[in-house]
């Protein structure tokens, strides 16, 4: 009977309902790497000076003191693709003479 009582305790014992487990939380997520934009190019020709231009007439284009390090020329105009950080390039819409963009290059 002894054996037959400790069969019992050893049955019972193996179907007994767990404790109550403290859910484990999921580790917390990585940081997303921080937003790095990439840097503005130096004004090196003068741009920034004349971008109140943009939008106007290019009839305001300011008359350059040193045309090798200035050009004006339309958007769809062809222009040679040589770079020159110190030139000043205006860029205007051929229909209507509007100063559409001002960079160095």
């Amino acid at each position: 009977m002894k054996r037959w009582a400790f069969a019992a305790v050893l049955t019972l014992a193996g179907c007994a309902t767990p404790a109550a487990e403290t859910p484990v939380e999921p580790p917390p997520a990585a940081a997303p790497p921080p937003v790095v934009e990439p840097p503005k190019p130096a004004d090196t020709c003068g741009a920034d000076a004349v971008r109140h231009l943009v939008g106007r007439p290019r009839t305001e284009i300011p008359v350059p003191l040193k045309p090798e390090l200035q050009r004006v020329a339309c958007t769809t105009c062809p222009v040679t693709l040589d770079f020159n950080p110190n030139r000043l390039n205006f860029f205007f819409d051929a229909q209507t003479g509007i100063i559409k963009e001002i960079r160095c290059g």
